[in-house]
């Protein structure tokens, strides 16, 4: 499934939040990831994550689709982090 994640950490936590989404899905832009993940690396990912974060100061949302080709992404300004297929 085609993933995207949105967090808002408190400062002392954000680090390790930051380091745990990378392990996982592409950064995007400050505090938003995107990318493919199985049903099982998502929930890995986020009992990870709970164990990182404070649930009653800290969140995080997660927007999934089947497939990314069923967003569309319209970026306006110098993308953050400009993916591309090139290894």
């Amino acid at each position: 499934m085609y993933v995207i994640l949105v967090y808002d950490i408190e400062e002392k936590r954000v680090g390790k939040m930051l380091k745990l989404c990378r392990q996982y899905l592409n950064w995007i832009q400050n505090s938003v990831f995107e990318g493919e993940l199985t049903e099982v690396k998502l929930k890995e990912l986020l009992h990870k994550a709970k164990s990182i974060m404070d649930v009653n100061k800290d969140s995080i949302i997660i927007f999934s689709s089947r497939q990314e080709k069923w967003l569309e992404k319209q970026v306006l300004g110098k993308e953050k982090n400009e993916l591309d297929n090139i290894l």
